[in-house]
């Protein structure tokens, strides 16, 4: 009838749609590798990008009515900074939404920046995921990318949630977490997207709500069919089999990770070579602690990847 040839019609303008995103992001990487701006001279990186970070901060309120990103959003403090770049508290002057500016001055290695952006973008097509970090924009100007991404508030990593509850969470907060954190991993793997360092400094959690967001993709892949050779993540969350065998999957890996998460939440330290193999034996115990709680982190650390808990 009409309505299935109309309905089978929308199917394929979906598919095309879908397979035109695809090909724009593959081109958008393509685009990434090739181009390679000339690195400053002089400074350090690190002291470069802290120096640079801060007199942007400075520039950033004489800017012209007419910039892109700096007409729409105030900057506030520094949030941070590392490797790549300096973050800024913000304001989305239309709505006040707070949001995190995010400066990155471009070096030889600005490849992974693009990466990010673009993984970030993918891993948020289609339906809204809360518990994924969402680009809200960006733009690239001739010495430095410009994100600007959500910021929850009040928020703090894991790493400072552990440390407020001195030293270790119980169970139930544990689950809370924990359930977020996996979603949000098994989304991404579902939308091909590899974030490569699901790690407590890259979850944040709201003190107030309990929401949880997996933020920063700058380590992340397309997420393939064949192993991986190289680990570009933290290496506490890497999984055995790089070391035993040279390679790994996206899918067991990410189990892995959420495995070191959710033990050292509970534990308040990372897994010993002694608790990953009493773990695989069934023999790990700790007290306080659900005989199912210790069974679920023995299926998430499994040695062998084949012997873990899909990530589904």
């Amino acid at each position: 009838g009409e309505e299935e040839e109309e309905e089978a019609a929308e199917r394929v303008k979906e598919k095309r749609k879908s397979k035109k995103w695809w090909w724009r992001l593959r081109s958008f990487f393509r685009a990434a590798k090739k181009q390679s701006p000339e690195s400053s001279s002089g400074q350090g990186e690190e002291e470069q990008q802290q120096d640079e970070g801060e007199k942007r901060k400075v520039a950033w309120a004489g800017r012209s009515s007419d910039d892109y990103i700096f007409s729409r959003y105030t900057v506030g403090d520094q949030l941070g900074k590392g490797g790549f770049g300096v973050v800024y508290e913000g304001t989305r002057l239309e709505d006040n939404l707070k949001v995190a500016l995010k400066y990155v001055t471009k070096t030889e290695h600005m490849e992974c920046i693009f990466i990010q952006i673009a993984l970030t973008i993918l891993a948020n097509k289609g339906h809204r995921v809360p518990e994924i970090i969402r680009l809200l924009d960006w733009t690239d100007h001739p010495d430095h990318f410009v994100m600007v991404l959500e910021c929850p508030s009040p928020c703090e990593n894991l790493v400072e949630f552990i440390r407020r509850h001195r030293g270790s969470v119980d169970e139930e907060t544990t689950r809370q977490i924990m359930w977020q954190a996996a979603h949000a991993s098994h989304m991404c793997c579902l939308r091909r997207v590899y974030n490569r360092d699901v790690k407590l400094e890259n979850l944040l959690i709201n003190r107030e709500t309990s929401e949880v967001k997996l933020i920063d993709f700058g380590c992340g892949d397309i997420l393939g069919n064949s192993p991986y050779k190289s680990y570009h993540g933290t290496a506490v969350y890497s999984p055995p089999e790089y070391y035993s065998r040279g390679e790994y999957d996206g899918w067991p890996t990410t189990v892995w990770s959420l495995g070191i998460v959710m033990f050292t939440l509970l534990c308040g330290h990372f897994p010993s070579d002694y608790d990953l193999f009493l773990l695989q034996h069934k023999q790990w115990s700790k007290p306080g602690l659900s005989k199912e709680c210790c069974d679920l982190l023995g299926v998430l650390l499994h040695v062998k990847p084949i012997r873990r808990l899909g990530l589904e």
